[in-house]
């Protein structure tokens, strides 16, 4: 079978048990928005997918590979962290040449987004500068499926937008899953939606199931 599949996850922190059973898959042209409130254990299930956080218990799989931990995912899964990973006191454009292979560097390094930044050392890049240049840097990595963890986080409103279609245009050729605090720039772009609760997973049909399982009011409905 094609695709990403995570299958019995558990994590327990101490004795709080954060992730019980999950269930979660993504293949090549999805976009996979992971919606919970705080403290659901999203960012938890991201870094354990991505292998940079031990669990007490999983499976992750990749068509027909098992990926045991975070050296067997190289180029096949990325993750983007809520915190900046760019080095701070280098510059914009040797940053992309490290983690981008030659040919998506090229396409990266010409984009309107980025070429005003590429003399530029990331230390002086303001937040949502440097959230745009992660966010590109991993569309244009080599990886098949993206973990993205607030990738809209410090963006202003054109940006999350130009963000967003960029996102959709590279689903085409890659997966994604997406957890943002603006649920609405998640549900936007989405083709499926996973709704973590009580440490498991949901499948969400529509906007009436989020309502149904008490991640938003019922009066959110009178707005959609």
């Amino acid at each position: 079978m094609s695709g990403l599949h995570v299958d019995s996850v558990t994590k327990n922190f101490g004795l709080r048990q954060v992730l019980t059973d999950i269930f979660i898959s993504c293949t090549k042209g999805e976009i996979i928005g992971l919606l919970g409130r705080n403290g659901s254990g999203k960012s938890t299930l991201l870094k354990i997918i991505f292998g940079s956080l031990n669990a007490d218990n999983k499976f992750v799989k990749v068509n027909d590979k098992h990926l045991k931990g975070l050296y067997s995912n190289i180029d096949i899964i990325h993750y983007l962290p809520q915190d900046s990973f760019l080095p701070k006191h280098i510059k914009v454009e040797d940053i992309i040449k490290v983690f981008c292979k030659k040919q998506q560097a090229i396409n990266l390094l010409e984009l309107e987004l980025v070429r005003p930044h590429l003399r530029k050392r990331s230390a002086e890049l303001s937040g949502g500068e440097q959230r745009v240049i992660e966010v590109l840097i991993m569309i244009y990595s080599e990886a098949e499926y993206l973990l993205f963890d607030e990738p809209f986080n410090g963006l202003g409103p054109l940006h999350i937008e130009i963000i967003k279609d960029l996102i959709k245009a590279h689903s085409e050729r890659k997966g994604f899953i997406i957890t943002d605090h603006d649920y609405r720039n998640v549900l936007d772009i989405s083709t499926g939606i996973i709704l973590m609760h009580d440490g498991g997973t949901k499948v969400i049909k529509d906007k009436n199931d989020l309502v149904r399982w008490g991640y938003l009011p019922s009066s959110s409905l009178s707005n959609t």
